[in-house]
């Protein structure tokens, strides 16, 4: 049974930096692609980044782009989102999700396109 498992959330103030992770067991994480979805309170859950599965293309958020880096190491069924420069915006529950479809620019940031999903790690920026 396909389990994803977010960690690495925490506080963190303006201008400081997270690493959060995302580890899947019951399946072979090289066969899916991986996206990380954020959602503030009161707010739609929105894309923030995705790493497909064939070729390991990526795709961001112009709003995170420069500041967060993802990337997958398949050996340990783990996927990464480096985040650098936090601004108080960034604050949400973020969430990793999977699919095992391949996706474009143009649909990897609709949360209705992936089938499963972790449970969320908070991440609050403050001061």
């Amino acid at each position: 049974q396909l389990q994803l498992v977010e960690s690495g959330g925490g506080l963190v103030q303006p201008g400081g930096s997270l690493r959060l992770s995302c580890t899947a067991s019951g399946i072979s994480l090289d066969n899916y692609a991986i996206a990380w979805f954020r959602q503030a309170p009161g707010k739609d859950r929105e894309g923030v980044s995705c790493i497909t599965n064939r070729n390991g293309q990526t795709y961001y958020a112009d709003s995170v782009k420069g500041r967060f880096t993802i990337s997958r190491d398949n050996a340990k069924d783990t996927v990464h989102l480096q985040m650098n420069n936090l601004n108080l915006r960034n604050t949400a529950v973020y969430y990793c999700a999977s699919d095992p479809n391949t996706f474009s620019g143009e649909s990897w940031w609709s949360p209705y396109n992936f089938t499963s999903w972790g449970q969320g790690t908070q991440v609050t920026v403050s001061s």
